[in-house]
């Protein structure tokens, strides 16, 4: 796919497809996200996610039950992994997580804040990950808090021979103590010593059975172990590893407008965000769909 594509549906309904850099990420427009909206688009959609590894529609607006209605139409809803606060952001809609700086009666609104949220896929920490993302921007701010996503089959098929044959088989501990902006979640003790991190265990590389295809498995940096070596030979594993995964080539750069939906395949993509002006509101609300391919 290397130019836009008209998609006819069976019922006439139509997206236009357009890449957005050659290795991830594509574009559909004349697409208006609902419940009810056309099975063929829906099923677009998913193949995107699969294929391009990245959705990305504009132009959307969205209340939060219709945020929740389309999001089910991609499969069951995964819950919010736990935010510092200990709580829902929106009690009335708990499946939906929030993404801000903003802060109300003294207290913050969302998660993640302003600061630079670094490469990671979400909640890795858990035994069977979120298979995707949703993300409906609401309030953005003039600059800053671009996302970037980056390609994970790409970043392995590019690995050298004998660095493939190193990793076969190999298993990390993901930590769930920090968030992707550095916090300490609630109930976690800080980890001092990453052969003693907490979390899920993951391959560094696994293969999907729907593609074939492999890709690295890395979850975030901070606090990674690979099990049974020595930990300084661990971190040097890892630290090539991450070098190699988040080279710009394999990724692209997404710059937020109001009413943008982002959709990412979380199980083979990373992503990170810039940070942005404080003073500035942002405000994006998120699902995730729940896993269905095993990582273990």
């Amino acid at each position: 796919m290397t130019a836009a594509t008209v998609v006819a549906g069976r019922s006439g309904s139509r997206a236009v497809e357009r890449p957005i850099t050659p290795y991830i990420g594509v574009e559909l427009s004349e697409v208006r996200l609902s419940a009810g909206m056309p099975q063929e688009i829906v099923q677009q959609i998913i193949e995107g996610l699969r294929d391009r590894l990245v959705v990305r529609l504009r132009g959307q607006k969205l209340s939060d039950p219709d945020l929740l209605a389309f999001s089910r139409l991609l499969g069951a809803l995964d819950p919010p992994g736990p935010n510092p606060y200990g709580a829902p952001f929106l009690p009335d809609t708990p499946e939906i997580n929030v993404i801000s700086n903003v802060v109300q009666d003294g207290k913050p609104a969302g998660n993640l804040g302003a600061g630079e949220a670094v490469w990671h896929a979400d909640m890795t920490y858990v035994d069977v990950p979120p298979q995707a993302g949703v993300l409906h921007s609401l309030e953005i701010p003039a600059q800053g808090g671009a996302t970037y996503f980056a390609n994970m089959y790409a970043a392995y098929e590019a690995l050298p021979p004998n660095l493939k044959q190193t990793i076969a088989g190999k298993i990390a501990v993901h930590d769930g103590s920090l968030n992707s902006a550095g916090m300490l979640r609630k109930g976690y003790k800080e980890v001092t010593d990453p052969r003693q991190t907490v979390g899920a265990h993951h391959p560094l590389a696994w293969t999907n059975p729907e593609t074939g295809r492999t890709c690295l498995f890395l979850g975030r940096r901070t606090n990674s172990y690979v099990r049974g070596m020595e930990l300084a030979e661990s971190e040097a594993l890892l630290d090539e590893l991450w070098s190699r995964a988040t080279q710009p080539e394999y990724g692209m750069q997404h710059d937020w407008r109001v009413g943008d939906v982002i959709m990412w395949n979380n199980l083979c993509v990373l992503h990170r965000r810039d940070a942005f002006d404080n003073s500035a509101r942002r405000v994006l609300h998120r699902t995730q769909i729940k896993g269905t391919v095993p990582v273990q």
